[in-house]
């Protein structure tokens, strides 16, 4: 085998990615990753999942000593350093990208710095100003991921109207931003930056936030964020955007423009497939823009496989990286495994939100019979030794079966709440393993059994 020859050449160095080209090389195959962007890591970790999680977790930080620290009996003066918090983010960043090149050395896995183009079913040409490099390959796996959705009539300006990425490196606190979208990303930015001192005004079109999302969990975490700030204008229809002497104006139907310093676009994200080269294999793209793919990821071309955000399914990292993994098992031992079901959903706010499985609306819509165990945190005892005690756990299980179809949390560490629930679906476990499970006191962990033990209605702190 040649220099620049392959057994599977990776387009894309985001989480699925990257992954996947590393699981490649574990299973012995000779591996080469292209990425066109300097840093490694793709959209989560250079402008997406990671910068705002720094910036969530450091404006909570700002936030809990200016407000909450008075009742722990700790007095503090406290001053907001913009510029030394978005250091922090950019180290951070920095960190984990380096982190990925390292482990591209330490798997063997060759890196390609440039715009990976499919010129056929076995050739990618590497395309950097005017050089370009082809690399001949056995297989080849798209996993380019996704990129911000446009609004028709608003137009970045690269300063005052812009995406996410922009609004993680704001250089002061705008006061008043306007956000266009209620969903992950919006409440995500707009919590950060209204810690932070600003007046946040979230549109959104639909009549609820977090669409897709468990609507009892949308409807108290509406609550909550009202509290915390920030204003919520639903059914509004944006039809432009543009900047006039140093403001930004918002147009939508019925009603007059809205002024503010800054806008955010963050109505979601479609599939980043341009320049691939996908019709010279024959391949074409659904009507939302997404590569269809067979239970194999295989394309409709031979040996060219997608995964990630260029597939259907939700636009999560966790996701692509399980089909990145799934997919190069299967291309090599013919074999790979992945439950849908099983992958959750996590909205990094405080209290953050995450869910997996089915939602109450969806078990309805498909008219399965259903059990439901609810349970508050209100009534937890780490809860409130914490201060913590807004939200609830909700899990959902078969009528008959008693089987786990879904849960849906708001409250303290949700994230790392949803994990449990997310195993006992994939091994298909009923609520009564849950409930009859031991759960270590005290922790919030025992919200989630308490909820498994109130779906038969004997919960024992409520």
């Amino acid at each position: 085998m040649s220099e620049h020859a392959y057994d599977l050449v990776v387009i894309g160095a985001g989480p699925g990615g990257y992954v996947a080209a590393i699981r490649a090389s574990q299973l012995g195959l000779k591996v080469a990753c292209v990425e066109k962007e300097a840093q490694l890591g793709g959209t989560c970790l250079r402008v997406g999942c990671i910068p705002s999680k720094a910036l969530l977790q450091s404006s909570e930080k700002f936030h809990e000593a200016k407000e909450e620290f008075a009742q722990h009996g700790i007095t503090a003066k406290v001053s907001l350093d913009l510029e030394k918090m978005m250091a922090r983010k950019d180290k951070v960043v920095g960190g984990l990208t380096d982190g990925v090149a390292h482990l591209f050395r330490k798997n063997g896995v060759t890196h390609y710095s440039g715009h990976g183009r499919i010129l056929n079913t076995t050739s990618v040409v590497v395309e950097k100003g005017r050089k370009k490099q082809v690399l001949e390959t056995r297989d080849i796996l798209i996993a380019t991921g996704s990129k911000v959705a446009r609004l028709p009539g608003v137009d970045f300006d690269g300063d005052r109207i812009g995406d996410s990425t922009t609004a993680l490196s704001y250089p002061s606190v705008p006061k008043h931003l306007v956000i266009i979208g209620a969903g992950v990303i919006g409440l995500e930015l707009g919590s950060v930056w209204s810690r932070l001192g600003a007046r946040v005004t979230v549109l959104e079109y639909m009549d609820r936030i977090l669409p897709g999302m468990d609507a009892d969990v949308a409807s108290a975490a509406k609550t909550v964020f009202k509290k915390q700030g920030l204003n919520f204008e639903l059914g509004v229809r944006v039809t432009g955007a543009k900047v006039s002497k140093n403001r930004c104006l918002v147009e939508h139907d019925g009603g007059k423009p809205i002024a503010c310093d800054r806008v955010l676009v963050a109505v979601g994200r479609v599939p980043n497939t341009d320049k691939l080269g996908l019709e010279s294999v024959g391949v074409s793209l659904d009507p939302k823009g997404r590569i269809p793919v067979g239970p194999d990821f295989q394309t409709s071309a031979p040996h060219i496989y997608a995964i990630g955000d260029v597939i259907a399914g939700p636009m999560l990292a966790h996701k692509a990286e399980e089909e990145g993994i799934a997919c190069v098992e299967r291309i090599v031992t013919g074999h790979g495994h992945i439950n849908y079901e099983s992958i959750p959903n996590i909205v990094y706010t405080h209290p953050e939100i995450a869910s997996v499985g089915r939602t109450e609306e969806e078990l309805k819509q498909a008219g399965v019979e259903f059990k439901r165990g609810k349970f508050p945190f209100m009534a937890n005892g780490r809860a409130r030794a914490m201060g913590s005690t807004e939200g609830f756990v909700k899990i959902l299980a078969h009528a008959e079966t008693d089987r786990i179809l879904g849960a849906h949390i708001i409250g303290p560490n949700a994230g790392d709440l949803i994990a449990e629930i997310a195993v006992a679906i994939e091994f298909s476990a009923s609520a009564e393993d849950i409930a009859r499970s031991c759960h270590a006191h005290p922790t919030l962990s025992e919200v989630v059994k308490e909820a498994a033990m109130n779906i038969e209605g004997r919960a024992i702190h409520m």
